[in-house]
């Protein structure tokens, strides 16, 4: 299957590890320009462009810094003229401790971290997707948005909200041209830096899915891709599980 995805620009934020490193080089298999951000790790993230090749670019990116936004994407259209695919990626954790004892300050910064750097991500992008009409918003979600876990309550509730926002944005740019905005929901996936929680509720978890085991990273990051390729024209607006069942 064409995907489209040939000399065509993604933004893949917090790539640097995870998850994100997978979906970075799964876009950079399929010919597309990839944009590698990193908050601290520039080391991990050059290793990922590496492995892309001559059609990657690192950026340091901060979601969490209000001018970050613009400054990415600057940099992209700079290094490859154009922006086709953002893939909301990056993350900002917070701690597990009882949600009524969270400093105000702790849990406001983890919700407007998650939620506002991703709408002004995606606000940087849309119009270069509308003037090209043609563009994919792939928002990273959890299945603690939809599930919840005890001191999980900030972090689940700037993912649902990013459900809410991807919904209308699929609305608003329905009549602009071949513009998808979706939201991939991920549940526990195995990567190469969350083996400590692996180790820890990994079997538990994986018994919950009909596949008995857990993703690895690799797999949802083809399932990704294919939601940002030009092989996707009829999934929009919509939150899309990506947890094998569980």
């Amino acid at each position: 299957m064409d995907t489209g995805l040939q000399e065509r620009t993604v933004i893949v934020t917090g790539a640097s590890g995870g998850v994100g490193r997978h979906i970075a080089t799964a876009f950079g298999a399929e010919g597309a320009n990839v944009v590698v951000t990193y908050r601290n790790a520039r080391d991990e993230a050059q290793k990922v462009a590496d492995e892309i090749g001559d059609r990657a670019v690192v950026v340091q990116y901060d979601q969490a810094d209000p001018a970050a936004a613009e400054a990415l994407v600057a940099a992209a259209v700079e290094a490859t003229g154009r922006v086709d695919v953002l893939v909301n990626n990056a993350v900002a954790w917070g701690g597990m401790a009882p949600f009524d004892t969270v400093p105000d300050e702790e849990w406001t910064g983890l919700i407007r971290s998650n939620i506002e750097g991703a709408i002004r991500l995606t606000r940087a992008v849309t119009p270069l997707m509308r003037a090209a009409g043609w563009g994919r918003l792939i928002h990273l979600s959890s299945s603690l948005a939809t599930d919840g876990a005890p001191g999980a309550e900030y972090y689940a509730a700037a993912k649902a909200a990013l459900h809410g926002f991807s919904r209308s944005v699929a609305f608003s740019l329905g009549r602009d041209g071949d513009l998808l905005s979706n939201v991939a929901l991920l549940g526990l996936t195995r990567t190469a830096t969350n083996t400590h929680i692996i180790e820890e509720v990994g079997q538990t978890y994986g018994e919950r899915s009909p596949l008995g085991r857990l993703l690895d990273a690799s797999e949802v990051a083809t399932a990704v891709v294919w939601l940002g390729s030009a092989a996707n024209t009829a999934i929009n607006g919509q939150v899309i599980g990506m947890t094998g069942g569980a």
